[in-house]
């Protein structure tokens, strides 16, 4: 595998070569900072430009289009990462060697065709296009509470009332609501004008031939560059703990712990929460799991996870409602164990060796790779030997320190209050 960063005026073009896979992805990221107010325009835009286009005109002509191309596959996903929003444009083929030649630039074509040439009348996206995403838009956002794991989730991250880590990632319906389809091209026109551009192929590739056709079909006069770092740091870290309940009309309820981190290295951002976490709730071996859900029967399910790119950790457990008080104490009391060390070298051990295989994992598809190098592009990651390496440097002397970073702000409970209900 060989990569390849190419650094053009408007763009910056990742090439990684490989033979390992018979297609070839193609990535185009927009990036600008978070705001607020942009979340739902920026989610709204996945869905209106590919319902049909300029010279495809349906959805259906669309679909014939791709069968063409060798059922050339596309899709779009706008997210977080981190102070950072991320609109994404990709699309995956097979490698012409494979098909016929001519495919390699007209599936660039075809992308052009998507992103460049957008189904609109009278600058607005066409009334069709721009129901259809509103509509999924609507009933999406009408419909979150379903999910408990992740509402209570995203609830508890909107209570801490903080800047960013606070934002809904699904968006605001008030903000929907006073959007339409002209607004929404306006917008799209500003995020190909003045975003951040990174474009990644992947794939038995000619570098040259890649960077001629990316200047040809993905002509971005965007000039701003950021070597701004994803991380949101928080302003303060304290030990004040909020609470706040909210009802639900279902048996089960939904427990969500949430942490801030006091100013983590890098080294523990990238290396000691994942074994720290790992120990606490990551795993079926996990202090958490023994002893809430195995020993004491209180949860349903329970699980710790860190977000490291907002400085949170969280502790997520499915319980009823009953058992609050109890399962809140021994989750503290293992919270407290870990603190104090008290935790074997052979967990340690064992988090290290499901770490490791996970970094091997990331080499078996195009899409792991990608984001391999999206993290090392935007988050200064490191590549997968150095990360082999310095997982092993991880010590529990460095796991109690971090363990003593993380504090408890946020307790949020999703409380079940139908006792009837089947599960």
């Amino acid at each position: 595998m060989k990569y390849t960063k190419i650094t053009r005026d408007n763009y910056n073009l990742h090439i990684i070569q490989t033979k390992n896979f018979k297609t070839i992805s193609v990535k185009v990221n927009l990036k600008r900072k978070l705001i607020k107010e942009e979340i739902t325009k920026r989610n709204m835009l996945v869905n209106a430009l590919f319902e049909s286009t300029e010279h495809y005109p349906t959805k259906r002509l669309l679909e014939i289009a791709t069968e063409e191309l060798y059922e050339l596959s596309y899709h779009g996903i706008n997210y977080a990462s981190g102070i950072f929003a991320i609109l994404c444009f990709e699309m995956t083929f097979i490698n012409p060697k494979y098909t016929e030649a001519s495919m390699l630039e007209e599936s660039f074509a075809f992308l052009n065709e998507l992103m460049y040439h957008p189904h609109v009348a009278k600058g607005a996206f066409i009334k069709a296009n721009y129901d259809i995403a509103y509509n999924i838009m609507s009933d999406y956002l009408k419909t979150q509470k379903e999910d408990t794991r992740s509402y209570s989730q995203m609830r508890m991250l909107e209570e801490m009332d903080e800047p960013i880590v606070s934002y809904r990632s699904s968006g605001y319906m008030e903000d929907l609501k006073q959007l339409n389809s002209k607004k929404l091209y306006e917008y799209y026109q500003d995020v190909l004008a003045n975003d951040i551009v990174d474009i990644f192929v992947i794939g038995d590739v000619n570098p040259d031939e890649i960077d001629s056709l990316v200047k040809k079909y993905l002509p971005f006069t965007t000039n701003p560059k950021s070597d701004e770092s994803h991380y949101f740091k928080h302003e303060t870290v304290s030990d004040e703990i909020k609470f706040t309940s909210e009802e639900i009309n279902k048996e089960q309820s939904t427990l969500v712990l949430g942490f801030r981190f006091d100013d983590l290295t890098d080294f523990e951002k990238r290396y000691v929460l994942n074994i720290y976490n790992y120990i606490l709730g990551g795993s079926t071996e996990s202090h958490l799991f023994q002893v809430v859900r195995e020993q004491h029967s209180l949860c349903y399910y329970i699980n710790s996870s860190s977000m490291p790119l907002i400085g949170v950790g969280t502790i997520k457990a499915g319980i009823n409602a009953d058992d609050y008080d109890e399962t809140l104490s021994l989750i503290n009391n293992e919270l407290n164990n870990i603190k104090a060390g008290n935790f074997s070298d052979d967990k340690i051990d064992h988090a290290k060796t499901t770490y490791l295989n996970s970094l091997t994992e990331l080499e078996d598809s195009p899409e792991n790779i990608v984001s391999l190098y999206t993290g090392i592009e935007y988050l200064g990651s490191d590549n997968i030997d150095v990360r082999r390496k310095k997982i092993q440097e991880v010590t529990k002397d460095q796991i109690v320190a971090v363990a003593n970073k993380i504090h408890l702000n946020m307790i949020y409970l999703l409380e079940g209050t139908d006792v009837n209900e089947e599960e």
